[in-house]
């Protein structure tokens, strides 16, 4: 096995890099936007009746309960602009306009999201905003909208600096406020000009890379930075999942309540990867408090992905209120490489409400393996011993109370009633009813998984991690307020 040549300078780097001390733009999104998105499994295929029949099926599913509350409608919407300069919507796409999509959206208990640009046009050769700001952002508001998707595609140049950039960004969030309306706002730059140094002024989230593709590892010249090469000139697009994790690993820490690095949308149930990839993909995107908006075709979803989507302890850590960012301890690369001569192995950590721990053991190697995480890499300082590792912790597992697939795919045949039903609310966490804080300050036993095990003060923590899979653990100290023995006879009645 070989360490990474660059494990010393990331840890230089987020040992020492200072961040500005700023604020969010709004009170929104104080832990990370969930939803869905059209774009990964559409493209430009939209209309109003694909946006409401996905609402009613995350409704049917539980997921807009679990806290999946925005729709977001993409690229292709718009057919220009009429006589005053406002913006249309394509009448044949949305033949009741877009108030009209809100109003139901609304009635079903979602957020309404749309899309535009801080460009001449849209990345699909749509009108896009630059010059309109003020004028578009009073037609979103009009419409409802609850949310902005804003890319970067024919930008005029204005672009090359964090000022330039920053600025042209800018214009909307100020169009916006002045609207008087709550819109969450989500700015798509692709990770040029440094936006987590400076997107907690101007958004909500920005994306810090290269457009996701559904792959977990495989390199492709479009996405032609590689490593940890967050500073990427060309980000590109076809990022594999760990193109965009190691590009993520040196700027976790720049997210703050309200203003998040956001890793793009989730791959999960699209189909190029593997249950353990999409596991992985999902357990890192909420580690690093990512936005989480969906992007699969809700309506022929299967058991898996909609038993990774709605695990109820995952979604605890992406929804944590400390609003905390995992960032990685370790990295080592190995020898068992994969079909795309891939193969590392990772720990990252980071602090959880109540004084909990998240740890992650990853495992991008082509084989299962033992791996280990001793206490003082968990809670690693800067300089001394780090307190806790002179604790006792107990061990929750994540992902060992995982929906089975028949439950799972009682769910998707809409079998909920009776027995079925019981059976099935074992699983969900109405996020709605009560927030994860809520649960999480109540202990409620969906939100902290599976308890397996202790690691005395000292110690370390030894696991089998399968081929491109993860354990995510929950570390609890065991004087907290609940005990192993009340927790192990609440997850078994």
């Amino acid at each position: 096995m070989r360490r990474s040549s660059l494990f010393t300078a990331v840890t230089a780097f987020i040992a020492f890099q200072k961040v500005e001390t700023v604020y969010p733009i709004n009170d929104l999104a104080v832990t990370p936007a969930m939803g869905w998105n059209n774009w990964n499994a559409f493209d430009c295929s939209v209309n109003e009746h694909l946006l409401l029949s996905t609402a009613e099926k995350m409704a049917a599913m539980g997921l807009r309960d679990a806290g999946y509350e925005y729709i977001v409608l993409d690229d292709c919407w718009s057919i220009g602009r009429d006589k005053k300069g406002n913006l249309r919507h394509d009448p044949e796409k949305f033949p009741h306009g877009m108030k009209y999509v809100a109003e139901k959206l609304h009635s079903l208990g979602f957020r309404f999201g749309m899309y535009s640009d801080a460009g001449t046009y849209t990345c699909a050769r749509y009108v896009g905003s630059l010059g309109y700001e003020k004028q578009d952002a009073q037609t979103f508001a009009s419409w409802d909208v609850d949310y902005l998707k804003y890319d970067n595609c024919y930008n005029e140049g204005l672009s090359g600096t964090p000022k330039i950039t920053s600025e042209r960004y800018r214009t909307m969030t100020e169009a916006l406020k002045a609207t008087g309306r709550p819109i969450l706002y989500a700015i798509c730059n692709w990770g040029e000009d440094y936006p987590w140094k400076w997107g907690h002024t101007v958004a909500n989230s920005w994306r810090m890379s290269g457009d996701i593709y559904d792959s977990f590892d495989r390199p492709d010249p479009r996405c032609p930075c590689t490593g940890d090469e967050y500073d990427c000139p060309l980000p590109g697009s076809h990022c594999s999942a760990m193109n965009i994790l190691n590009k993520a690993a040196s700027i976790s820490h720049t997210s703050i309540p309200g203003a998040w690095n956001d890793l793009d949308m989730l791959e999960v149930g699209n189909g190029g990867m593997d249950d353990e990839e999409y596991k992985t993909h999902f357990s890192m995107w909420a580690a690093l408090k990512s936005p989480l908006l969906m992007g699969n075709d809700v309506n022929i979803m299967d058991a898996k992905a909609l038993s990774i989507l709605n695990n109820p302890a995952v979604l605890a850590v992406s929804q944590d209120p400390v609003g905390a960012p995992a960032v990685r301890r370790w990295r080592y690369f190995v020898n068992d490489t994969d079909e795309f001569d891939q193969g590392e192995i990772q720990m990252w950590a980071g602090p959880l409400f109540g004084g909990d721990q998240l740890v992650i053991l990853l495992n991008a190697g082509n084989n299962s393996r033992t791996m280990t995480a001793t206490l003082v890499d968990v809670f690693r300082v800067a300089t001394g011993i780090p307190k806790e590792i002179k604790e006792d912790w107990d061990i929750y597992d994540l992902w060992a109370n995982r929906m089975d697939d028949a439950t799972a795919q009682s769910v998707i045949d809409g079998s909920t009633t009776g027995e079925d039903g019981a059976n099935v609310a074992r699983f969900y966490y109405n996020a709605t009813k009560t927030s994860y804080k809520e649960g999480l300050a109540a202990n409620d036993p969906l939100l902290l998984g599976k308890l397996t095990g202790t690691v005395e003060a000292g110690g370390a923590i030894e696991t089998e991690v399968p081929r491109h899979g993860v354990a995510m653990l929950r570390l609890r100290k065991r004087s907290a307020n609940i005990s192993s023995e009340t927790l192990l006879a609440i997850q078994h009645a």
